[in-house]
Parts: structure tokens; sequence; C-alpha cells
């Protein structure tokens, strides 16, 4: 088919209201239009460029550690909570008891990407595997009692109510089919459809179904960097899209139900392509950076301590990349010393630059690398 003459699907009158049955997608798209081919092209060059960084980088998953954070307290955020991403690297106990639930939320986030992504290798990209990382999103959160880890199976809706929604997905008998349409064409070795135009389709078509009672919005972004890590286009989960859509959320979304209303699917597909092209050399532009500041503290700082430190700091300064935020207790127990030799260790880090007082207390105080942190705050 070509991606022009597509038709999104019709809507369904149920009892007192309407709901939306998107057509099925596993089968052939064809792509003519100059500017999303080029958009395309674009992308999957910067994806290439990011992948080679992700391969080349020393302990390059101390640094994925942090993307993935950066991605869980964004795309939470669009949902409503908020947590940040200094607070996210926060213990829960040392918050404030009125910020943990969102604390938590941001937390099942890390949890579901990384039980997904470690999942990748033995199962398949599929319906169970989505269901099983859509219970980990939910477990001990808002909507626990919301089916976690189970297809609805009941009408939901996206809006203050059923009456007054602003968009009904399909009626819950259709879900099971659904999904199995979008799963098949995920894998379908027998059509020719990029995979960014392809993963673009799978995300529209998987908030179109709306599949579970809650968290979709989470899971249909989490879908994207699943997928492209799933089918070798990129080797680490390096990639996350909920930055763009939270800069652009009204666009996001108006996108969406544009191909609803429309049927046109050119504009999002134009749409997610920018979002993609401007990720990933944004992500580029990070590794770039940390590289450049770790070769700065090693060249510039770290040498500054006396030589018999010069292990405790190093072996700070490798933790600080995967776990920017520390406690007195935390580096004592690191570096197997008295209190008072990691309370002056961290001291020396505060004066060079390289740590800040987060806390403002005087007591259980928490330093954070805040110029690492920063690069994947901007």
């Amino acid at each position: 088919m070509e991606i022009s003459e597509f038709r999104a699907g019709e809507y369904e009158q149920q009892y007192e209201y309407r709901s939306f049955l998107p057509t099925s997608i596993n089968h052939e798209w064809r792509l003519s239009d100059p500017q999303i081919q080029t958009l395309l092209e674009e992308a999957n060059r910067l994806l290439g460029e990011l992948n080679a960084f992700s391969q080349l980088i020393p302990d390059v998953d101390f640094f994925i550690r942090m993307h993935i954070t950066k991605e869980a307290t964004t795309s939470s955020r669009i949902e409503g909570t908020q947590t940040n991403i200094e607070e996210a690297l926060v213990d829960k106990g040392d918050l404030d008891p009125e910020k943990r639930h969102d604390w938590q939320e941001v937390h099942n986030y890390v949890q579901a990407i990384n039980v997904a992504v470690k999942q990748l290798p033995h199962m398949p990209l599929s319906n169970r595997l989505l269901r099983e990382t859509h219970a980990v999103l939910l477990q001990g959160v808002r909507g626990k009692h919301k089916q976690p880890g189970e297809f609805r199976t009941s009408q939901n809706w996206i809006g203050v109510s059923l009456k007054h929604a602003t968009f009904i997905p399909p009626h819950h008998q259709h879900v099971p089919e659904l999904m199995s349409d979008l799963e098949k064409f995920m894998h379908n070795d027998q059509i020719h459809v990029p995979h960014l135009l392809k993963i673009a389709l799978v995300h529209y078509q998987f908030e179109t179904i709306h599949p579970f009672l809650d968290g979709n919005g989470r899971l249909g972004r989490l879908l994207v960097v699943l997928y492209l890590v799933s089918f070798g286009i990129l080797r680490k989960p390096a990639l996350y899209l909920s930055d763009f859509f939270e800069r652009h959320k009204g666009e996001y979304y108006d996108q969406l139900m544009a191909v609803r209303s429309t049927h046109k699917l050119e504009p999002w597909v134009r749409f997610f392509l920018l979002g993609i092209r401007e990720t990933a050399a944004l992500s580029i532009q990070v590794f770039k950076d940390i590289l450049a500041l770790k070769e700065r503290i090693e060249r510039e700082q770290v040498p500054t301590f006396h030589v018999r430190r010069q292990a405790n700091a190093q072996a700070l300064m490798r933790t600080l990349y995967q776990t920017p935020m520390v406690s007195i207790k935390a580096v004592a127990q690191l570096i197997q010393a008295q209190t008072n030799t990691a309370a002056a260790l961290i001291d020396d880090f505060v004066k060079l630059g390289i740590l800040q007082e987060f806390t403002g207390q005087k007591r259980s105080r928490l330093f954070v690398f805040h110029e690492y942190v920063r690069l994947f705050n901007r």
C-alpha cells in the first residue's frame, strides 16, 4: 500500500459512545514522498553514528544508565509526575514523603526498561514481552489495580470522562486481534518496510489501540527503543524520544490524533523521523561531551591528588559516572575507609568543582556530580 492511500479506520457505535477501530497494518508499505525519504536517510545515518559511539566508549553501560534515568523521568513527567533527574538519583528514603510516589513511578520505568532489554536476547519483541514489561511498570503505583500485565477487558478513553473523551480507542473485544496484527507486522520478513518507517507505524498503532487500562503512553514510548535494540539498529539502548515528545507535547498528541481524523500518515511520519534525527544528534553530542569532560578531569583535576590518594580519587571518579549522587557513607564503603577519610575526599572533590552538595542539610548530606548530570538534563 502507498502510504498516501492509508485509511486509519472507522468509528463503531457502542452504547452511548463511538469507539475508533483502526485498520490493520501488517502489509507492505510504499513511500514516495521525497522529503520523508531524505529524513529517513538522515535519521539512519545518525543512528549508525550513535551506534558506533555506543560500541567504542569504555564503560558505556555507566552512561546508558544515565540515559535510562533521563528517559524514565521525562516519559513519566509527560504523564504528570514531578520527579526530576537529580531526585531520581536519590534513594527513596532520602526524599520527602510526598515525593516518593512519583519517585517510585520513575524507578518502575527504569526497572521496566532494564528488564525488557535484558530479556530481548532470549525473547523476541512480542506481546508477551510487552505485557511482562507493563506489569513491572505498574507494580505498586497508580494503575496497580488496572490489570497490570494484561490487555484490557473493558473500554478506556483519553480525556476527563467517557462522555467528554478526546479519543476513545477500540472496544476491548478487538484488542487481542489488533495486537496480534501489530506483533506480526514487527516480525514480518516477507514485506520490505524500512525499520524507522515501521516503528513510526507501530508507535502510532500501539497508541491508537491503547491496549492497557493504564501506562500506554510510557510503554508506547519504550516500545521505540525496544524495537531499535531488538532488530539490531542499536546495540545499546542509547536513544529515547520522550524528551523530544515532551518539548513538542502538543504537536505530538495532535499529530497522532490527526492521523485518525484525516487518514494522513505523512505528517506523523515526518514528525517522528524529525524526532529520531534530532534525538540521535543530541545523544551523539552527549557522548562527545562526556568524553571531553572525562578527559579534562583526568588531565587537570585527578592528578592534583597526592600519590597516596590517587587510587581513592580514581575509584570515586569511576563510580560517579555510574552513580553521580553519593553520600559520605557510600564513599566510605567504596574506598573501604573511615568516615572522616571519605568526608575529606568528598571535600576535595567539592573544592575542585567536581561535586556539589545537593541537600542543603548539615546531616545526611548528598553530593552530585553536577556537570555530568547537566549533560543529560539540557
